[in-house]
């Protein structure tokens, strides 16, 4: 099945979308009111769109219930908004991913699937590309391709990421390798016709929008969704000085973020903020110390973020 719906309020997958957390009630429940109040404010402050069902979600710890109801909650606040949705789905094996994606069709207001690169068995890059036709082909939304080697194990040239470019429906790829690599500066150098590359690093944000990365999946957002709109309008238009004082800021911030897995010490912040009830995640993850909250909440102090920014 080739692609049958095109993706609603997706400006060429440019911007900022931000992967939210699930957040949970003292009873272990999902916090719906906490979800919609955290998806409303970054879509108000000018995020393009939302990531439903990402890492960041806790999307392994969800029953299937609670992953149809965050989709259900996001659809309708995009819907309302005019914004993007992203939905992570997919594993690694190929035919339950098309299922998967497929399922998709069910909500109308999903623009596009956030599909990882298959995981641990460690195919061919010319197995991933395989694999990509085939989900591509059963998605009834646009393919975004999550390429996480840290995560996955398979790592992927950039006349592979070309290939998977030129897929049918696939629209974009979640670009994720720790670091600023060769792979990256070969591909945003002579980049894809329409496709985007969007950063998924969030300490790599500056630098990626410099090289021309259209966007990013950035889960600090949530903790300064202007500072991050404001960081890729500022690579976009010009303003480098501003650019580079304003990333080299968020860097900070990300690197706090991300001193224990993600998303603890965001989900740690958020409830110090009081905009989540409790800090809590499942197992096998654990609560962020409290000194690493206590530290990234001294960086968006320090660093004058978390409020909007002019350019």
């Amino acid at each position: 099945m080739s692609v049958v719906r095109e993706a609603e309020g997706m400006d060429g997958l440019q911007g900022i979308f931000v992967p939210l957390v699930t957040p949970f009630a003292a009873d272990g429940s999902v916090a719906w009111d906490a979800l919609e109040s955290l998806a409303r404010s970054v879509l108000d402050a000018g995020a393009s769109g939302l990531v439903a069902l990402g890492t960041t979600a806790e999307v392994a710890a969800l029953e299937p219930d609670e992953r149809r109801g965050v989709i259900d909650l996001c659809a309708r606040v995009c819907a309302v908004s005019g914004a993007a949705l992203i939905v992570g789905v997919g594993g690694n094996d190929t035919r339950t991913s098309a299922g998967a994606v497929a399922e998709l069709a069910a909500w109308s207001h999903v623009s596009a699937a956030m599909v990882p690169v298959p995981y641990y068995t460690r195919p061919s890059e010319a197995g991933v590309v395989a694999h990509f036709a085939q989900v591509a082909a059963a998605s009834p939304v646009p393919v975004v391709a999550y390429h996480i080697p840290y995560r996955t194990g398979r790592t992927l040239g950039a006349e592979s990421m070309r290939r998977i470019a030129a897929l049918p429906g696939v629209v974009g790829v979640k670009y994720a390798v720790g670091a600023v690599d060769a792979d990256a500066v070969d591909l945003l150098g002579d980049p894809p016709t329409d496709f985007a590359v969007l950063v998924g690093d969030d300490t790599f944000a500056g630098p990626m929008f410099a090289l021309g990365a259209q966007g990013g999946i950035l889960a600090t957002a949530q903790l300064d969704p202007h500072g991050y709109i404001a960081l890729e309008r500022a690579w976009r238009t010009g303003d480098f000085a501003f650019a580079r004082s304003l990333g080299g800021r968020l860097a900070r911030l990300s690197a706090a973020a991300f001193a224990e897995p993600n998303p603890t010490v965001i989900k740690g912040v958020l409830h110090a903020q009081g905009l989540i009830p409790t800090p809590d995640v499942r197992l096998p993850l654990l609560p962020a110390a409290p000194d690493s909250v206590a530290n990234a909440l001294a960086v968006i102090a320090r660093e004058g973020l978390g409020a909007p920014l002019a350019v």
